[in-house]
């Protein structure tokens, strides 16, 4: 079994909430904070610098954008906003209740978004362009979404228990799961070119390949609560045990190893490989962990 090494490093108060996080092209990590409405960065071994946004904005997911700035959707504000490695913030308001979760840089050179409250997936070029598709699934909830290997992105559908895929010209497919709600969150690219997901109720770790194929790992602690998941440089998938206060492992054969984080009641939300190519994960009490191999 690998042994693993944990270091937390406070970054907020405890009600600030660190929630997701991800590297920028500056050599920094940045991170939002969901109760406090700021976005954070974080060089490793520096102090933080947070940026101030509506208290009440809610940001939740982080991605890096084909521009260089960073991009995060604004949950309560139904905003999507654009932060530059200097800290300057524009914001490109959404229709009214549509609840935006997940982003990422879509292979066009757009961001891509799901819309939890509207059944979308919502696309936005660098200059503020917005195209929105529907969903051909009522109630489905979409939360996070990555780029795939093969030019779509794949979305969990938490409320729909099912994967989907979006092409770039909006075509949409849906991949039900085996597992009656299961409730898929987080989603990532895998090093095998397969996508891989947790089911945050069933306590699994999903993997779908490009043509569809489902496999489900469960994990030693099926009422762990798994929230997010993410590509280490090891080769593996790391994701957060939320409701264990733990982070795992996954190896692409399905060999599963989870470790205890070192404050009880963490919270542990997002996880990314920050740039130093160690795993990073926010904790919601007001931290991120930096977790090793050694």
């Amino acid at each position: 079994m690998s042994q693993i090494h944990i270091e937390e490093h406070v970054v907020a108060g405890p009600d600030s909430g660190p929630y997701a996080l991800t590297s920028g092209l500056d050599g920094a990590l940045w991170f939002t904070l969901v109760h406090s409405g700021q976005i954070g960065r974080m060089e490793p071994g520096a102090q933080p610098t947070l940026h101030q946004l509506d208290a009440k904005s809610g940001p939740t997911i982080i991605a890096a954008g084909p521009d260089g700035a960073l991009w995060f959707t604004e949950y309560q504000a139904h905003r999507i906003g654009r932060i530059t490695t200097k800290g300057a913030v524009t914001e490109f308001p959404l229709p009214e209740g549509c609840a935006p979760f997940g982003i990422a840089a879509g292979p066009d050179g757009a961001l891509w978004f799901t819309e939890t409250g509207a059944d979308r997936i919502g696309r936005l070029t660098v200059k503020g362009q917005l195209t929105e598709f529907p969903l051909p699934v009522s109630g489905a909830f979409p939360s996070v979404i990555t780029a795939g290997g093969d030019g779509a992105l794949w979305f969990a559908m938490n409320q729909a228990t099912a994967i989907g895929r979006i092409a770039v010209d909006g075509t949409v497919t849906v991949h039900p799961l085996p597992t009656e709600a299961a409730a898929p969150v987080g989603i990532t690219a895998g090093p095998d070119g397969a996508l891989w997901f947790v089911e945050i109720a069933a306590g699994q770790i999903g993997r779908i390949t490009l043509d569809g194929k489902i496999e489900e790992f469960p994990l030693p602690d099926r009422s762990a609560r798994p929230h997010a998941i993410t590509s280490g440089a090891d080769g593996a998938l790391w994701f957060t045990e939320w409701g264990a206060n733990r982070v795992g492992r996954i190896t692409t054969r399905g060999e599963i190893q989870v470790h205890d984080l070192p404050t009880p009641g963490s919270e542990p939300h997002g996880i990314a490989l920050g740039p130093d190519h160690a795993i990073w994960t926010a904790l919601e009490t007001g931290a991120l962990a930096r977790v090793t191999l050694r």
